[in-house]
């Protein structure tokens, strides 16, 4: 029989706080954590607002972890931390070959890399970090957190956008049906520096307003990109006996996943490849879609891709399901975006209440989005929802475990 994979600790880091308690208490007040960035000067850029996390590394990750990493492995570290502490456990507390590390990232380690070339290019090599080598590659986060928590087993890193934080989820799920005890899996990003912006900008799918009030508006007619954002989730995924055996409450249960690839530029406007997604891991979860309680959308807000995803929403579970994107307050933070989705919507079978979308003033379809206010619901079963640049779709079940 196979192993049913829970999530039994949850680390979120996000525009909104850190913690279960600070990101859920800011995705339900529904408010808008965008403002101009101050990573750097933004003047100049098409892009000047996005959603940045208050982070202070050294308040949060020892000190020689600090000076060897980027800012999106140090988000990933303490994300790592807080899921541990949420699930209590504490590391290495198993057979170290038993636990394992899946991380995804979109962006890699992109501000540590400018400071370096920026230095190579002004003082020559001497002036380089050693570093240098490692800090900017995207499996820096896996790398880092499995050395340092002591965790020997199966070790991964997904190079993709949206849909890696969810895939990340999967291949957990996975390695724990494949005997693994304890995985710790998400994605980590930090996208706010020119380096990593200004390859986006030709794509024209970054919003371009100055605003925050209307730099991120999926599915409404004012809709014309998204925010960047840096963030990160992880999560500690285990089986439901193993759970059981360290006295730790499962908080959701990894249904079912599903992913498919569309092969498109940017994505998908048919929504095939999503729609496919959604069967699969529905199928995989073993449910039909009128089991479906709440939909956690993409939400692009570039306006032929909400309106695929809005088409594949309704053929799936129609216009009475609930719909939200609490993302919209505080931006899509790459792979991370989805692992933060999967954060909320744990946190939503948790406590039986439905965070809204932040700004919503005109949507462009009958669906039942989530607005202005909570919703509280009863909650067994939610549905999340990822694309990625270049046509990756990815759709995960996660069902409230039963008590």
């Amino acid at each position: 029989m196979t192993a049913a994979a829970v999530i039994t600790g949850v680390g979120p880091v996000a525009p909104g706080g850190a913690g279960t308690r600070e990101f859920w208490q800011a995705a339900c007040a529904g408010r808008n954590l965008l403002a101009r960035i101050t990573r750097f000067d933004p003047e100049g850029n098409p892009v000047t607002v996005a959603g940045e996390v208050r982070f202070d590394a050294d308040a949060l990750i020892e000190n020689r972890y600090v000076v060897q990493t980027d800012r999106a492995t140090q988000l990933g570290l303490a994300a790592a931390d807080l899921a541990m502490a949420d699930a209590r456990f504490e590391p290495p507390a198993l057979n170290p070959f038993a636990a394992g590390v899946i991380t995804a990232s979109c962006v890699g380690g992109a501000e540590s890399g400018q400071r370096g070339l920026g230095k190579l290019w002004r003082r020559g090599p001497h002036h380089v970090s050693p570093y240098q080598s490692f800090a900017p590659c995207h499996a820096a986060t896996t790398g880092q957190v499995s050395v340092r928590d002591t965790m020997k087993g199966p070790c991964g890193v997904l190079v993709t956008d949206e849909a890696g934080g969810l895939d990340a989820l999967a291949h957990a799920r996975r390695a724990i049906q494949r005997g693994a005890r304890i995985m710790i899996a998400g994605a980590a990003e930090a996208p706010l520096c020119p380096y990593a912006l200004a390859p986006q900008y030709s794509a024209r799918m970054l919003s371009e307003s100055a605003d925050p009030d209307t730099a991120y508006l999926p599915f409404s007619h004012g809709a014309s990109g998204y925010a960047p954002a840096e963030g990160a989730a992880m999560f500690v995924v285990e089986s439901a006996a193993d759970a059981a055996e360290r006295g730790s409450r499962p908080r959701a249960v990894i249904a079912g996943h599903g992913a498919t690839f569309s092969a498109v530029a940017a994505f998908d406007p048919s929504g095939e490849g999503l729609a496919m997604a959604c069967r699969k891991a529905i199928a995989a979860a073993g449910c039909r879609p009128e089991d479906i309680d709440v939909v956690f959308a993409d939400a692009t807000a570039i306006p032929t891709a909400d309106r695929a995803e809005v088409t594949v929403i309704k053929s799936l579970v129609g216009t009475k399901v609930p719909v939200t994107a609490p993302k919209a307050g505080y931006g899509r933070a790459y792979a991370s975006a989805s692992a933060l989705d999967a954060a909320t919507a744990v946190l939503s079978l948790d406590h039986g209440i439905i965070p809204p979308i932040p700004a919503l003033a005109e949507p462009i379809d009958e669906l039942d989005f989530v607005v202005g206010a909570p919703r509280p619901a009863e909650l067994r079963t939610a549905l999340v929802l990822a694309r990625g640049y270049g046509g990756m779709n990815s759709a995960l079940v996660l069902r409230r475990p039963d008590r």
